[in-house]
């Protein structure tokens, strides 16, 4: 029992204090501007001596006018064509070749007999 109050009374503390308000102070307010009025004008003041005369500046020379624009040039000869280049030669024709040998003949064919199919080849 002796813990459990210790442990209650803790909690209800962190739950109280977790709950303070904390007060924010306002700025104080700025002081209010202090306006200088001037008082009235005092006498003219004595005139100055008078100052030395500045040295005179360099000249800038101005450019003349502009010259006449010159006359166009001639207009330069055309070239020569060149010359055609020769027709090349003609070649020789061949020799016609010698006729083969006639082949031997074959045997007569005999009539009635078994046929024969020919199947050229691929």
């Amino acid at each position: 029992m002796k813990h459990s109050l210790l442990l209650a009374a803790l909690v209800a503390m962190l739950g109280l204090t977790a709950c303070e308000k904390t007060t924010v102070a306002a700025p104080p307010a700025a002081p209010a501007p202090v306006v200088v009025v001037p008082g009235p004008a005092g006498p003219a003041g004595a005139t100055g001596a008078t100052g030395s005369t500045g040295s005179t500046g360099s000249t800038v020379a101005v450019p003349g006018a502009t010259g006449a624009t010159g006359a166009t040039g001639a207009t330069g000869n055309d070239g020569a064509t060149g010359s055609t280049g020769s027709t090349g030669s003609t070649g020789y024709t061949g020799a016609t070749g010698a006729t083969g040998a006639d082949g031997s003949k074959g045997d007569t064919g005999k009539t009635g007999g078994d046929t024969v199919v020919i199947v050229p080849q691929k």
